[in-house]
């Protein structure tokens, strides 16, 4: 599959904003002053009160480690780490614990699922080492696409793999005329569409009762689905995606189709408007029998998906 430069330009030459950190607490005044000692050390930190939507707030605001204070409402907290902790956007952001040395003996560690803990009253030095060491850990294990948060190729070499003979379909997803498109309007303009289609997808996958999204590089974009979901789930996404794309355009670009752009060749010419191109693949097909056959067939699906005009899908019907 190709592969192209956005994502890769915005990890090496892009300036980073600052780490954001969320502090999970019902303590006022501890949230306060964790703020501005963290503030101090060059993080981006929010304090989050325990509520029925903090999931929600993280969905639409998604923080790179989360401090949980566990020392008054135990039960709400470890109920947040478990939520958190089942869901694959989450399930990888380090989370520290805040723990009363009152509990630490009996405290549920085995099913409250923390990264590090740090023992109240805070020692703010050890605290800041603590931090610096999960974000150390999670860059070397974590394969997460830094543009879209998705999960990378060894995540999902891994899905691909676990989906083997079971009744589910991975879908590989490219957006149509996106190299252009990122020459002619910038890499910033580029790597929010490639933003809005990972949330599109992760959003509807969610919705659609749950899977794997993943990330492959570039405009190429994978999800796991079941059988029975995956043509209504590709619908919903061409649905939204083309919708949204058409906030990316003036309306005289809208109403001409095209807009005046370079291609492969370096040639100006007139290139169509976004759209994306999806290629399914059953999983219980015995001819799929490993990660390469897979991917092998999807590049012929998506060839189909490619010739029509707009946004379409191809669900691979052929048996054995």
């Amino acid at each position: 599959m190709r592969s192209r430069t956005s994502a890769l330009n915005y990890s090496k030459t892009a300036m980073l904003p600052p780490l954001r950190i969320s502090i999970v607490s019902s303590d006022a005044q501890l949230t306060s002053h964790l703020q501005l000692r963290l503030q101090s050390r060059g993080y981006q930190a929010t304090g989050v009160p325990y509520s029925g939507g903090i999931l929600g707030l993280f969905y639409s605001d998604p923080p790179d480690l989360l401090i949980i204070d566990l020392s008054a409402d135990g039960t709400a907290g470890t109920t947040t780490i478990t939520a958190l902790r089942s869901d694959s956007f989450f399930s990888t952001i380090p989370i520290i614990g805040l723990v009363s040395p009152a509990v630490y003996d009996v405290f549920p560690w085995e099913t409250s699922p923390l990264d590090d803990f740090v023992t109240l009253p805070l020692d703010f030095g050890e605290l800041f080492s603590r931090i610096a060491l999960s974000f150390s850990r999670i860059r070397r294990i974590f394969d997460n696409n830094p543009l879209t948060r998705l999960p990378g190729n060894t995540s999902i070499q891994r899905a691909i793999e676990d989906a083997m003979g079971k009744p589910l379909a991975v879908c590989y997803v490219d957006i149509n005329h996106f190299k252009p498109y990122n020459d002619a309007f910038g890499f910033s303009h580029g790597d929010e569409v490639l933003r809005m289609l990972a949330r599109i997808m992760f959003n509807a996958v969610r919705d659609a009762g749950g899977g794997f999204c993943g990330h492959i590089g570039g405009d190429d974009f994978v999800f796991v689905t079941s059988l029975a979901q995956v043509e209504p789930l590709c619908r919903t996404i061409i649905d939204h995606f083309d919708q949204i794309v058409q906030n990316l355009f003036d309306e005289a670009t809208k109403r001409q189709g095209y807009y005046n752009g370079t291609n492969r060749k370096g040639e100006m010419e007139k290139i169509p408007l976004l759209s994306i191109a999806i290629a399914a693949v059953p999983m219980n097909s015995d001819q799929i029998r490993h990660v390469a056959k897979v991917a092998e067939v999807a590049a012929e699906l998506k060839k189909l998906a490619k010739e029509a005009e707009g946004s379409h899908y191809v669900v691979d019907q052929r048996k054995g």
